[in-house]
């Protein structure tokens, strides 16, 4: 990312605003978005495989692991305005878990590009179900959108909830059900 080039637009955006860009309050705000956007967008620069790095376990276990509440922003690829949530998830492993510490930092991966929810989601499932092949495992994303809380339809108590089951989470209902009862409450 050049920040030279989005310091240039954001000077240009307040002046187009009709502020001036040489005021007190906004002298250091090109710089501050800048960097800002770098860390925002951080996923891009980021591999998968070097974040996992050894961290996948053997196991004998077949029980469901669920993992709730992974806090989560992102940046609307349509309006490029925040959105942010919780990321939960489940799985029952198969001879193999993947190391907590890890989850999260899949989900960031993601999480720090430019986005949709829909697409959020499933890279998360997708990513998780090829690193550690389980039985079975399901996402689910809840969040909220500041284009909708901002802009004129003003949706400001509307949450999106998305999912994505891969294996036993998608064709048996009771391993779904019994998943989406232990993230059932305290999503947000």
């Amino acid at each position: 990312m050049n920040k030279e080039n989005i310091k240039k637009l954001i000077s240009l955006i307040i002046q187009e605003s009709g502020d001036k860009h040489t005021r007190d309050g906004l002298k250091g705000t090109p710089e501050r978005v800048a960097n800002l956007y770098e860390e925002l967008l951080s996923g891009y620069k980021k591999d998968i495989n070097e974040v996992v790095n050894n961290s996948l376990f053997k196991t004998t276990l077949d029980d469901m692991i669920v993992v709730k509440n992974i806090e989560f922003s992102s940046i609307c690829e349509h309006e490029m305005t925040p959105f942010f949530g919780m990321v939960n998830l489940g799985y029952i492993p198969n001879k193999k878990i993947i190391g907590l510490s890890k989850i999260p930092k899949i989900i960031e991966i993601f999480s720090k590009r430019l986005q949709v929810q829909e697409n959020l989601t499933n890279q998360i499932s997708s990513a998780l179900d090829s690193i550690i092949s389980p039985h079975g495992l399901g996402v689910v994303v809840e969040a909220r959108h500041t284009c909708s809380i901002m802009r004129g339809d003003n949706f400001s108590s509307s949450n999106l909830i998305t999912s994505s089951m891969h294996g036993s989470f998608r064709s048996n209902s009771k391993t779904r059900q019994e998943f989406l009862s232990h993230i059932e409450k305290n999503i947000l």
